[in-house]
């Protein structure tokens, strides 16, 4: 059993397996989650479940969040029990998606508190959740990199890109391919249905060439086996889509695309498709979801 003690929250689609690899790593690790029974899965793996937050951050070498959007994550940053309970000298590192304006705020605040922090996102969606392979964009100082980069090493592929918010800034660019790439994918194969090709020999086909990709070759397929179970949500990825819009925003940028995408999720989660995998996005070329983009 190693002597770091890790505590973790926001036991999810995501947060399950990669709190189960840092585990089976041998770390001593807390968990908590809201809903209590996906927290209480990981006792069998060695997990010591908790009830609060305040028992899962306690004397805790590493604090890891994994929460769905900013408003999770302000709930529990912004809570006493939180902040008022880690050790001073303690890494905090949130590995959500939320908007680099968050990811400020809340490093100014654990720094008053003598508290370390790293904004990690990550991609690679439940499988490489699974397998530890995630891609995880760092923001934050390099010695705090440095010092918790064997534990970030258990979850995938940790880079350090910049000081913190840098993270979530990479993560937003991260998005931009992705919800992009989803949308040339689904075009592509409805296009080859429309013309009688089979879809499945058009990905044959395209391997290897330029227009390949890890999207197109396991979000294709979920398309056209309509196969929508959720690895990646379309709330979560309109959520992104916001976010990428802001910064963007902010850095008096315009981004066309990112716009007509963020249009095309907003309207499937308007649909009731929000917890729909956003391979879904295939979709919105149904007659009953059809949309102008102007």
């Amino acid at each position: 059993m190693k002597n770091i003690k890790i505590g973790f929250i926001g036991i999810g689609l995501m947060g399950s397996p990669m709190a189960k690899n840092i585990l089976k790593s041998r770390y001593r690790v807390k968990v908590y989650n809201r809903t209590f029974y996906k927290a209480y899965k990981l006792k069998k793996y060695g997990a010591e479940v908790c009830r609060n937050i305040k028992d899962v951050v306690s004397k805790q070498d590493i604090i890891i969040t994994m929460l769905a959007d900013d408003k999770a994550i302000n709930k529990i940053y912004f809570d006493d029990n939180f902040f008022k309970n880690i050790k001073k000298g303690a890494t905090v590192i949130d590995m959500s998606s939320v908007n680099p304006k968050t990811a400020i705020k809340i490093s100014k605040k654990l720094k008053k508190h003598k508290i370390n922090y790293l904004d990690a996102p990550v991609s690679g969606g439940t499988k490489g959740a699974e397998k530890g392979n995630l891609a995880i964009m760092v923001g934050g100082e390099k010695k705090i990199f440095l010092k918790n980069f064997e534990v970030l090493k258990k979850l995938g592929n940790p880079v350090l890109v910049g000081k913190n918010s840098a993270g979530q800034v990479a993560k937003l660019a991260n998005q931009i391919i992705v919800g992009i790439t989803i949308g040339a994918v689904a075009e592509a194969i409805k296009l080859s249905q429309k013309r009688n090709i089979n879809p499945l020999d058009l990905i044959k086909a395209l391997k290897g060439g330029w227009a390949d990709s890890k999207i197109l070759q396991t979000h294709g397929i979920r398309m056209i086996n309509k196969d929508f179970r959720p690895k990646g949500k379309n709330i979560s990825q309109l959520k992104d889509m916001k976010n990428i819009l802001d910064c963007a925003k902010n850095a008096n940028l315009n981004l066309p695309l990112s716009k007509i995408v963020k249009k095309m999720y907003n309207k499937l989660v308007k649909k009731g498709l929000g917890n729909y995998d956003h391979s879904s996005l295939y979709e919105i070329y149904k007659k009953n979801l059809k949309m102008e983009i102007k």
